[in-house]
């Protein structure tokens, strides 16, 4: 598969790259060229960049997937569905995220009182991360959520929940973005056969 790269020499990038390549695909920096001619695209920016790099991609009819967070997801939702293109969207590509938030979400039905750990590198421009926010939702109970930058950090999150005389914590911690890559392979294996519009989470692939 022949893949454009948003992002290619960022953090998620460099983990990204070769495993591509070992995965036998054809990449190239969609930074110069735009999507034109790939099979698929993955972007991996910032929220000030990700909307008009997929809108490149839509202008082409490029499917693409998305890691990056902190955009408008109706939005860009509505406009794939308008032009027939199929996009992915997971705040985390790492399969041990996608289980705390299952976790988290049976974990809330018995614990109503929780609040959200997220914390990330200082270089992480959204705060609450997606992740963050899309564990809110899927607990539906409104949970506070504590953002921490700080050097040092790749992506960790806690969930603690509070009962009457105990407490119970589910964490998970990203200790290396070569965790993002197979959720990403995953989504890439996937892509064309998904509806046109923005299909989220990691846990519709699974």
């Amino acid at each position: 598969m022949k893949i454009a790269v948003f992002g290619i020499g960022g953090k998620v990038g460099v983990v990204l790259e070769p495993a591509l390549h070992a995965a036998g695909h054809e990449i190239f920096d969609a930074r110069y060229s735009g999507p034109g001619g790939a099979d698929s695209a993955v972007d991996f920016t910032r929220p000030d960049a990700v909307v008009a790099n997929v809108e490149q991609c839509l202008a082409a009819r490029v499917p693409v997937v998305i890691g990056t967070t902190g955009f408008d997801l109706d939005a860009l939702d509505a406009r794939a569905r308008d032009v027939g293109v199929p996009c992915f969207h997971a705040p985390n590509f790492a399969h041990g995220a996608v289980l705390m938030m299952r976790f988290a979400e049976v974990a809330a039905k018995v614990f109503p009182h929780a609040e959200i750990v997220e914390l990330h590198n200082e270089a992480k421009r959204d705060a609450p991360s997606g992740t963050a926010k899309a564990t809110a939702a899927r607990m539906g109970t409104d949970p506070t959520i504590h953002s921490v930058r700080l050097p040092g950090l790749v992506a960790h999150q806690e969930v603690i929940f509070g009962g009457p005389g105990e407490t119970i914590t589910i964490r998970h911690d990203t200790t290396s973005r070569d965790a993002f890559v197979p959720g990403v392979l995953l989504a890439l294996e996937r892509l064309r056969g998904l509806p046109p519009g923005l299909t989220v989470g990691l846990d519709a692939l699974l």
